[in-house]
């Protein structure tokens, strides 16, 4: 395990790890132990009670936060005709075919979120073993395999996040910059607890939300009580 910092421990310090914070009480701490010198990202952890072995508890989609999450997300959209027309017009960043494909085959990956329209996927799918390794596959469960090309880049652009239960059964988001408010913080916080609240799967047994902590990028977790959250 690597050796911590001196910072890193004073703030440490600062943070009760006994304690369940409420929201915005532990946003304030993230905000507070946030030194670095840029303006770092905060985000969400999750530790569900679900077994993401199994088809029926796979917890995975997208969805638009309140504020955005303060980073510009590059978008690259595959797409023909009309629709790579619409995308050109909606703002993405980067548009084409068989262009862009050539392109990432030979080691091109400079954008965050890939979309295509359905009538690309044959072509896209060649793209997977490059692309999957990185999150970057476009996928209908998250609203990225879509013909409504305009809305899909215009809600990335606005703050749209994914999110994907790993093998471990945690879900990490980012909800933010540490300079956001600490109330638009604490509402990007709320809509995806309340949204993975409502994402439980039947089949999920025991506590559900087993316990959520936020940090930001160079600082220490601060445990969250979500407690009140309803499914």
């Amino acid at each position: 395990m690597a050796k911590r910092s001196k910072r890193y421990e004073d703030l440490l310090k600062l943070v009760d790890k006994s304690k369940a914070y409420e929201p915005k009480e532990a946003v304030e701490l993230v905000k507070e132990t946030a030194k670095a010198k840029f303006d770092e990202t905060v985000e969400a952890a999750f530790r569900l009670g679900v077994d993401p072995k199994k088809a029926d508890q796979q917890i995975r989609g997208a969805m638009v936060l309140p504020h955005g999450t303060g980073k510009s997300q590059r978008v690259l959209v595959f797409a023909k005709g009309d629709k790579a027309k619409e995308a050109e017009a909606a703002g993405a960043d980067f548009v084409g075919e068989q262009d862009l494909i050539n392109q990432i085959n030979q080691g091109w990956f400079d954008f965050d979120v890939v979309v295509a329209t359905p009538d690309m996927m044959a072509e896209v799918g060649k793209l997977g073993r490059v692309l999957g390794p990185k999150g970057l596959m476009p996928n209908p469960k998250t609203g990225t395999v879509t013909f409504e090309v305009e809305k899909a880049v215009n809600e990335i652009k606005a703050g749209k996040v994914e999110y994907r239960v790993d093998k471990a059964g945690n879900i990490h988001v980012p909800i933010g910059k540490v300079s956001f408010d600490t109330d638009k913080l604490v509402d990007n916080f709320d809509a995806i607890t309340e949204t993975l609240m409502k994402a439980k799967p039947q089949a999920s047994k025991g506590t559900y939300m087993r316990n959520a902590s936020v940090a930001s990028t160079m600082g220490p977790g601060v445990r969250v009580d979500v407690s009140n959250y309803k499914k």
